[in-house]
């Protein structure tokens, strides 16, 4: 009996050992005045997980982008089992993003913030019922407006839109390879390194089913309660 008591407690310490050891690649750090993340959905983390993978990990994160290339036929992208979307530039961007990333200097992981969050998640409610898209709220708000009603941006200020997509690497991948878009605005977005600071909503579309709203700052004061 004392011998199997023995192996268990043996196991045990080296279950919370290899707990302790095995660190999130990723964790969620709050900007500075939160203390809690009870304003984000599960999907509004995962983006932020997969945004701060991409800005800190660049290299592998071509690893996922180069692997949708087998999904392409022509200018259609065609997920297994799923609709078939038409691209504007088909395989053209996506090698684009993927050597960008394999030259692309790792940069640190932003921090989530609840103003710019629920900044974020107020445009998704504006937009999501109507299927309107675009940068300018009904009231006529711009980002900077909205994030601005929950605390105050320094230094810079900026936002991301996608539109179609409901799993949080999709996002992050299209934004980043950031088909149609000639100047590839949302993938600077995404590794401007000014950009410390970040706010998420995702939510339903009546247009695109889906949609999911970043906003970024390179500082950002929390309005306090």
């Amino acid at each position: 009996m004392k011998k199997h008591l023995t192996i268990f407690i043996l196991l045990l310490i080296s279950i919370i050992c290899f707990a302790e050891g095995k660190k999130d690649p990723n964790p969620v750090v709050l900007n500075e005045g939160v203390t809690e993340q009870d304003f984000c959905s599960e999907l509004e983390v995962k983006v932020l997980r997969e945004l701060n993978y991409a800005r800190t990990h660049p290299q592998k994160y071509a690893a996922f982008i180069e692997d949708t290339l087998q999904y392409y036929q022509g200018s259609m992208l065609c997920y297994p089992n799923e609709i078939r979307l038409r691209t504007n530039e088909g395989t053209r961007a996506v090698k684009e993003a993927i050597n960008f990333l394999r030259n692309q200097t790792p940069l640190k992981p932003m921090t989530l913030s609840r103003g710019m969050s629920l900044a974020a998640q107020a445009h998704v409610r504006d937009q999501g019922p109507t299927g309107s898209t675009g940068h300018t709220g009904s009231d006529g708000s711009s980002p900077f407006d909205r994030i601005n009603r929950y605390g105050k941006w320094d230094v810079t200020s900026g936002e991301n839109i996608d539109y179609g997509n409901n799993i949080a690497r999709r996002i992050v991948m299209s934004l980043i390879i950031d088909d149609g878009v000639s100047g590839r605005g949302h993938r600077k977005n995404i590794f401007n390194s000014k950009f410390t600071v970040v706010g998420i909503g995702c939510g339903s579309h009546k247009g695109y089913r889906h949609m999911c709203v970043m906003d970024f700052a390179g500082k950002y004061k929390e309005k306090t309660k």
